[in-house]
């Protein structure tokens, strides 16, 4: 998806180009030095990708990355993963942490009380920007964070060609505008002036955006925990509370049935508790029903 807005918005500029005027050559300059900047530019080698630092000579590319990866505290990753964007001079522009529940029960441990227990898993969908030359060094500080990388691509589109093709546009505008400004003053030049001025004005705001997707770089983000998450949250009984107030012998009826099954699993495991003590008199109590028969057989002898 990330490609394709690319490609979109560099065949805007492009096509707008035929028919834009002055306002889209202040991009065009920006353009050529940006392009400048980024050919002199050092090769810095990467642990992760050489696509996310490869530099070539008169060569322009837009690099995106996407990942998905299983960490072991989204939350913290989440906060170390933004701070990080911010030391290396981007930022975020979505993320949506959010936790699924997977199960919900709910236990009433007395008339008035009740344990609410979910059972879920915590997701995080996260875009940044970064500095396109930063690129590398934040793939490597997220790679520090994985469990499990399911999967990572890392795109450098190559837009050398688009962009010497909308600069020579620009030379062949400026030409038509002059053309247009020569025309005698009528209905039809100003028509054609506020036609130049709308697409003017629309091929700008492409350029801006193709010099942006060169200087910063997109990264999507997925990550998750693998582990399943249980919280327990005390709530009130509801259930005790209609039955005070709204009498029903169903319900009650029922809710004394699993009261006093409750009952029993409570009793046996006291019984199994005290297992000990059980077994001491249990001792005792055959101990002396095997001496009494001895006491009987001594007296008849007598």
């Amino acid at each position: 998806m990330k490609t394709t807005c690319i490609k979109l918005s560099i065949a805007t500029a492009l096509l707008l180009g035929i028919c834009s005027c002055k306002k889209g050559e202040a991009t065009a300059k920006d353009l050529e030095a940006y392009s400048a900047t980024d050919s002199a530019a050092a090769v810095i080698s990467d642990s992760i990708s050489s696509v996310a630092t490869m530099k070539v000579k008169d060569k322009q590319f837009i690099k995106t990355a996407d990942v998905n990866m299983e960490v072991r505290d989204v939350y913290e990753a989440t906060i170390s993963i933004e701070k990080s964007v911010q030391e290396l001079g981007g930022f975020v522009t979505k993320s949506n942490l959010q936790s699924n529940v997977v199960s919900e029960d709910t236990y009433n441990t007395s008339n008035e009380n009740a344990m609410l227990v979910k059972k879920y898993q915590t997701e995080n969908t996260m875009q940044l920007r970064v500095p396109t030359e930063k690129l590398g060094e934040l793939l490597t500080l997220v790679n520090n964070k994985k469990l499990f990388l399911n999967s990572r691509s890392i795109n450098a589109e190559d837009v050398t060609s688009g962009i010497k093709y909308a600069e020579l546009e620009g030379k062949r505008i400026k030409k038509t505008e002059e053309n247009i400004s020569q025309l005698k003053a009528n209905k039809d030049k100003v028509q054609l002036d506020n036609e130049n001025m709308s697409d003017g004005n629309q091929q700008q705001l492409a350029n801006m955006n193709v010099v942006d997707n060169l200087k910063y770089s997109t990264i999507d983000i997925y990550i998750r925990e693998p582990k399943l998450r249980i919280a327990e949250i005390a709530i009130t009984n509801t259930k005790s509370i209609d039955d005070k107030y709204k009498f029903n012998f169903i319900y009650s009826a029922k809710s004394a049935f699993v009261e006093g099954y409750y009952l029993i699993q409570r009793i046996v495991v006291g019984l199994i508790t005290v297992w000990p003590i059980l077994l001491i008199g249990a001792v005792i109590v055959y101990l002396l029903r095997k001496r009494k028969p001895a006491r009987k057989e001594t007296t008849t002898e007598i």
